[in-house]
């Protein structure tokens, strides 16, 4: 069945180029997940908030987890970057999934070990993972969904300039039940944060 008006963005938008180092700050940076950074992302699905909120826990397959990055950039489906220090060790995550790039929008997912918790780096990533979206891959629009009840998200998101645009209800389940999910969602025309 044709569409009836031309993808927003070709393809080969994403998936043609290499995907980008990206800096945040003097520090700070994001880049492209290496097989040899499964140990860090075994621990962070380790924190027992990373598994409340992500509802996920990785056993074995945090290599695999890692390997997965540079075909879903390929394919054009999704993209994450490792978030690290000076030291090039990774204290999180932050990317793109679901992306369509004939409607030009993806949704954000985002989480930081414990330890780099409480000092603006989640925001700061956001903000230099959505200015790169915007400006340079060409979306038009990121959504991003958070539990209700993780307050500390919703904070990260507002300070980044995602405006909340509503609740689903009970709309995904975690270990203590069915939350509400809060909507967030900032289009390229809303201008900076």
């Amino acid at each position: 069945m044709p569409l009836l008006v031309e993808p927003a963005l070709p393809a080969g938008s994403l998936g043609a180029q290499e995907q980008p180092d990206l800096p945040v700050r003097p520090g700070l940076a994001l880049r492209p997940w290496r097989v040899d950074d499964a140990t860090a992302v075994r621990a962070a699905f380790g924190c027992p908030d990373i598994q409340r909120w992500h509802v996920l826990r990785l056993d074995d397959e945090a290599r695999a987890w890692t390997a997965q990055w540079e075909g879903r950039w390929r394919d054009e489906t999704a993209v994450s970057w490792a978030i690290v220090g000076d030291d090039d060790r990774p204290v999180g995550q932050v990317g793109l999934r679901g992306v369509l790039l004939a409607e030009a929008s993806a949704h954000v997912s985002y989480w930081l070990l414990p330890a780099a918790r409480g000092r603006g780096i989640a925001t700061g990533v956001l903000l230099a993972m959505t200015r790169w979206s915007f400006t340079q891959a060409g979306l038009h629009r990121l959504a991003l969904e958070h539990s209700t009840a993780n307050a500390a998200s919703c904070r990260v998101a507002t300070r980044a300039g995602f405006t909340v645009e509503g609740v689903a209800r009970g709309s995904v389940r975690h270990a203590d039940g069915w939350h509400d999910m809060h909507l967030h969602a900032r289009l390229r025309t809303d201008g900076p944060a």
